[in-house]
């Protein structure tokens, strides 16, 4: 019997997901890594084991790992242990879910299944706002006010201004 890290509940085959319940929050243009870790930390072997890792938005699910759902190994003895590392860049802003599936089958041939779910905010690193100026010569100017509205230092190596064809 394992207790998981966060919750202290109990599985009667092994459960160790590495991840905090609340993982706070990550910035737009981010790349979201984290190291998953399933160990059999019970007595017995199980066989078939699936893991497998979503990411979830307000707008859509997306696989990280392990698509098809095939079994990642066929038997897991006890004391082993399956991982992985995941990688995702954040484009999309609000509350993400990292949903993490594992399933495998018992000794006694039965299918057994948990999830577990972990939260995260995706922020916006930097708030761009604009004002165009107009002379009485037609000609425009534009001004771009950018704040950084973390609360560390943000340092830019570059700042590129892309005008449309019809202001060249």
């Amino acid at each position: 019997v394992v207790s998981t890290q966060s919750t202290g509940a109990t599985y009667p085959y092994g459960e160790v997901l590495t991840v905090p319940q609340n993982l706070g929050s990550i910035y737009l243009g981010e790349t979201f890594s984290s190291f998953v870790n399933v160990q059999n930390d019970s007595q017995q072997t199980v066989r078939d084991v699936v893991l497998k890792t979503d990411l979830q938005t307000s707008s859509q699910r997306m696989p990280l790992s392990n698509p098809t759902g095939q079994a990642m190994v066929s038997k897991l003895v006890p004391g082993d242990n399956i991982s992985e590392v995941i990688t995702h860049e954040v484009k999309e802003l609000g509350g993400q879910l990292l949903v993490c599936t594992v399933s495998y089958i018992n000794t006694s041939g039965e299918k057994q299944m948990f999830r577990k779910y972990y939260k995260f905010q995706v922020l916006k690193p930097l708030d761009v706002r604009t004002k165009f100026f107009t002379t009485s010569d037609e000609e425009i100017f534009l001004e771009a006010q950018i704040t950084n509205t973390t609360p560390h230092p943000l340092h830019m190596q570059k700042v590129v201004l892309a005008p449309s064809p019809l202001y060249t």
